[in-house]
């Protein structure tokens, strides 16, 4: 890079990563192939519409590319249908409210205080203005047992016109049959958010939401699925035309949700970003994605173990997925953002976050979220974790000690340069 001020930042961020750990559940760490894809002279190309029928010319290498990433995809997950399109999750979510939707529908969603996502109708957001969002929630967070007669009774009254399952907060199972039988009863929609469990669930460590009658599954490409940056749309039902509008119905939502990503919300696709994409869906194809998914699963249930032992107070007691999240006032008396701090400066990058019925402000939370997608990758397992614990119950004991503190963040780099980033190979 001929700057050398912003070459100087890129290379103290590569030396950042490779001397700490990332812990923060919703980051990863991607491929060679997937950086090479994303820095591709597909960066140059303008590619409106969709394959064989776009509105600009030059679009004979872009309609492999993306026909790729949609066949990879849908293999992936076992879905009739897969828009690749979408820039992130939040506009793939709009993009389903916009193709089912209509001003001022009931929508059926988590609480955001008990686990939920932005995008799932926090007041602050486009879609809460648009639409009515309603909640379920946990009926004993010491288990995290959501409470599935709360939401019958809740979708009994209101008459959702769309129910979500899914999270960015929750670390416990969800129990899909359930889900569905209470859509089927009120005749709702069914999407999955599983953003955050996506590789988990390629992998197949984990249950998948369109096998048990889901119509939707939206998800981000990079945590555990472990690509870029992006968003993804699967959806079963009749694939037809995208330049027709067809009649609004459930066997129609695969083109009624094109229609939305495209011209609904987005103009030009980022096909660097479908080539990498493509590429990572193939990298989740191959055998050894699913020995990843298992570890995943494996360091995340020892992590949690080795906490409990050094006398954190985790939200559900556990958990049954990548994901973890801390009681801070309740475990040591401090929030998650001077946490969050501490280990900061050991190398260890995790972020403050929200628990249920949280009595301190989103910006200076009660909770600590961690998770092992990213040090999966570079290859931690199990034993591992005992140190990792370790490293944090001394972080945050001593967080006022300078002097310790560097000691520390010595021990994690020694540590974690052992273990190269997957762009280093």
């Amino acid at each position: 890079m001929k700057d050398r001020t912003l070459q100087k930042i890129l290379e103290a961020e590569e030396i950042r990563q490779r001397n700490g750990l990332e812990l923060i559940p919703s980051e990863n760490y991607v491929s060679r192939d997937v950086l090479e894809a994303l820095g591709s002279v597909f960066t140059n190309k303008y590619s409106e519409g969709y394959p064989g029928k776009r509105y600009y010319g030059g679009q004979e290498n872009t309609d492999q590319i993306e026909n790729i990433a949609i066949d990879r995809a849908k293999k992936l997950f076992g879905s009739d249908h897969a828009n690749v399109q979408p820039l992130s999750g939040a506009p793939a979510n709009l993009a389903v409210y916009q193709a089912w939707l209509n001003p001022g529908d009931t929508v059926l969603a988590m609480k955001l205080d008990h686990g939920g996502h932005l995008t799932h109708g926090a007041p602050v957001t486009h879609a809460a203005k648009l639409y009515n969002f309603v909640r379920y929630g946990l009926s004993d967070i010491s288990t995290g047992e959501i409470d599935y007669d709360e939401m019958r009774q809740v979708a009994l009254k209101e008459k959702p016109k769309l129910i979500i399952a899914g999270f960015s907060g929750y670390p416990r199972s969800l129990d899909y049959k359930k889900f569905v039988e209470i859509g089927n009863e009120v005749g709702a929609v069914l999407m999955a958010d599983m953003a955050h469990i996506a590789g988990l669930i390629a992998g197949k460590v984990l249950d998948n939401p369109l096998d048990f009658g889901f119509h939707i599954m939206t998800t981000t490409t990079h945590k555990t699925l472990r690509g870029p940056r992006g968003g993804l749309i699967l959806s079963n039902g009749n694939v037809s035309n995208p330049l027709r509008a067809p009649e609004k119905t459930i066997e129609n939502l695969p083109t009624l949700i094109d229609r939305q990503v495209f011209p609904g919300l987005q103009g030009g696709p980022h096909m660097n970003n479908i080539l990498a994409k493509a590429v990572a869906f193939g990298e989740a194809l191959d055998p050894s994605f699913k020995v990843y998914a298992k570890q995943i699963l494996k360091n995340s249930k020892k992590l949690s173990e080795e906490l409990i032992k050094h006398d954190f107070k985790l939200v559900t007691g556990g958990t049954d997925n990548h994901l973890i999240m801390i009681d801070m006032p309740t475990s040591f008396g401090i929030d998650g953002r001077i946490t969050q701090e501490a280990f900061d400066k050991i190398g260890l990058t995790a972020n403050c976050n929200s628990i249920p019925d949280d009595k301190l402000p989103p910006y200076r939370p009660s909770g600590l979220r961690l998770g092992t997608p990213a040090i999966t990758t570079r290859g931690l397992v199990e034993g591992d974790m005992v140190k990792i614990a370790d490293w944090m119950k001394r972080a945050v004991v001593n967080r006022d000690n300078e002097d310790i503190l560097k000691k520390i963040k010595k021990e994690v780099r020694d540590f974690s340069i052992k273990f190269p980033l997957p762009s280093d190979n």
